[in-house]
């Protein structure tokens, strides 16, 4: 990608949630010399938006303001051909943010959302992965609350254990041990709504598929040994040794699917058989079983078209989401246990825990990591030389990504457990 682009990057959606959550971690935390934008289709509310930023830091660069209906195909990709990376936070992306996908992949222009929509994922890779290739755009979903904890921490314990031991890793379990968080904001939520109502009991029944997204397909064994045993899909919870108590968990969803795209983008590191589960932690079995069934209860109750018009009621409207107030004294944390292929010449099992601590509510994390990932985009001399193109995922940022996270307060780390 050309460096004479006028802008290093766009925030399209920064009068949203999210995406002022965003514009401020960039206003405090890069650059000030950074050549950036805010997009959306209000200027007057992107006026708003520059001016509490200005208030943030009057030192630095003030963005840009641009007007930009994403349903224009000109004004899309008028945007996209001065831009070097682009983060949307626009949603329900199946609704409103394929024209920004295209935009991109056309362009050569980077582009980055937290997106958990990975249906909607599977549809853009499927559209336009062979364009974002020979443009020369690295297209990123998923870079937020989902997946890039459990993608990064996961990445870390693979690559330690090919550093370590010279060998591939076997399957990691990865637990969100612990989330106090204060509340879903109004996008989460309508995101959610719009997303069950193309969702049927068929479609649930089926079941996921955690390849659903891999860029080749598992071998027979490793797709024979993922699927859970018949008591553990009626009741979610299991024990996992080092962790405890664990259960279902509706991150997980997409946190499989873009793990396993990211196997399948570096095979060599991950290994053919590698498998990954993620669950979250629970105090005992019956806290475990009880909200198992309750969020299969709930997924079942959304499927139909009245219960989704009276949770609309009670839920954030777009923009609107819980206060800074509120998130004092959230967390979030995840533990995960990596066991390799093979065993230690003494017979024992190689195996390593892995952690991601971040003192803060997921939607100032979702802004911290998806603002970072721009600037490993912008910076990364590697990925520039190794000339990755198409839908990646965020554990294709490697080490420069962790340790740009560790500097703003998401930190992640790995320990060998002794047999």
């Amino acid at each position: 990608m050309t460096s004479t682009r006028h802008f290093d990057i766009v925030l399209l959606g920064a009068t949203g949630y999210t995406g002022k959550l965003c514009a401020e971690h960039i206003a405090r935390h890069h650059p000030t010399n950074l050549k950036w934008g805010i997009a959306g289709r209000s200027g007057k509310d992107l006026k708003a938006v520059a001016d509490e930023l200005h208030k943030i830091n009057p030192d630095r660069k003030e963005p840009e303001i641009e007007e930009v209906q994403l349903n224009k195909k000109e004004e899309m990709g008028h945007l996209a051909r001065r831009t070097r990376v682009l983060i949307n936070c626009v949603g329900p992306y199946h609704l409103y943010s394929t024209p920004v996908v295209e935009a991109c992949a056309e362009q050569g222009t980077h582009y980055l959302d937290v997106t958990g929509e990975f249906p909607w994922i599977k549809e853009m890779i499927n559209k336009y992965e062979e364009k974002a290739k020979s443009t020369g755009a690295i297209m990123i979903p998923a870079t937020g609350f989902e997946s890039a904890p459990s993608d990064l921490l996961t990445w870390a314990l693979v690559d330690m254990i090919k550093t370590k031991y010279g060998v591939q890793t076997k399957e990691v379990t990865n637990v969100l041990y612990k989330l106090k968080t204060s509340g879903a904001s109004g996008g989460t939520l309508s995101s959610i709504i719009s997303t069950f109502e193309k969702t049927s009991l068929s479609d649930l029944l089926t079941g996921e598929n955690p390849y659903l997204l891999a860029a080749s397909p598992p071998n027979p064994t490793a797709l024979a040994s993922s699927r859970a045993s018949l008591a553990q899909r009626l009741f979610g919870v299991r024990t996992v040794p080092d962790i405890g108590t664990v259960t279902t968990t509706p991150a997980a969803i997409c946190d499989v699917v873009v793990v396993q795209r990211s196997r399948s983008l570096m095979p060599d590191l991950y290994g053919p058989d590698f498998q990954f589960r993620e669950f979250g932690k629970v105090p005992n079995m019956l806290m475990g079983v009880l909200l198992h069934l309750a969020l299969v209860i709930g997924a079942v109750a959304l499927t139909f078209s009245p219960v989704r018009s009276l949770l609309e009621r009670f839920v954030y409207g777009p923009g609107e989401g819980p206060t800074k107030e509120s998130a004092v004294g959230c967390h979030v944390e995840y533990r995960a246990i990596a066991t390799a292929e093979h065993k230690q010449p003494a017979g024992k099992s190689i195996r390593v825990m892995g952690t991601y601590k971040h003192d803060g509510a997921p939607y100032p994390m979702t802004a911290i990591v998806i603002s970072e990932a721009a600037m490993v985009l912008l910076k990364s001399r590697r990925i520039s030389k190794e000339s990755h193109a198409g839908f990646m995922t965020p554990a294709i940022l490697g080490q420069e990504f962790v340790d740009r996270l560790e500097k703003v307060g998401c930190f992640i780390e790995t320990k060998v457990l002794e047999e």
